[in-house]
């Protein structure tokens, strides 16, 4: 399982606490998308594979055999030649289709990102906002307050002392 799957899946697993419609329909396009992109990179395993084969049957007969053009029809180098042009142009146009599929998996992905950010603050509320500075903005009418970072090395200085 690759990473890209294994955040999609996480999403997924974090948007089912969220029981609305909304939440549902997204699932189920994410779902859909998968097995549309599943379905898609078969296809091009199978044009690379028989782009291969063709690409293998002209080689031998071009390399290996020495009276290739006297003793084969022209029909059968002709369908051997568009079989491996028809493999390429669908290659590339399945490649094409698997890039629009991850496109559209990756703003289904947004949208889960955005759902599960709004289901945490509807549960939990607003998360306390963290500067560059280590200052920490709290939300509510509490001042801010400096966060202290002490390193290791700091604290057992200051106790060998």
């Amino acid at each position: 399982m690759t990473e890209h799957q294994r955040e999609t899946e996480f999403l997924q697993h974090c948007i089912r606490y969220d029981e609305t419609p909304a939440r549902r329909e997204l699932e189920d396009r994410i779902t859909q998308i998968q097995r549309d992109e599943r379905c898609v990179r078969r296809a091009i395993w199978l044009m690379a594979l028989l782009l291969a084969a063709t690409l293998a049957c002209s080689g031998y007969a071009a390399i290996l055999v020495e009276t290739f053009r006297q003793s084969t029809s022209q029909l059968i180098v002709t369908i051997i030649s568009s079989l491996g042009v028809v493999s390429m142009i669908c290659l590339v146009v399945f490649t094409g289709l698997r890039m629009a599929y991850r496109t559209k998996l990756d703003q289904r992905r947004e949208e889960c990102r955005q759902l599960v950010v709004s289901l945490l603050e509807s549960r939990l509320g607003k998360p306390a906002a963290v500067s560059p500075s280590g200052i920490v903005h709290d939300p509510g009418n509490v001042p801010p307050t400096t966060k202290v970072a002490v390193s290791a090395t700091e604290m057992d200085l200051s106790r060998a002392q």
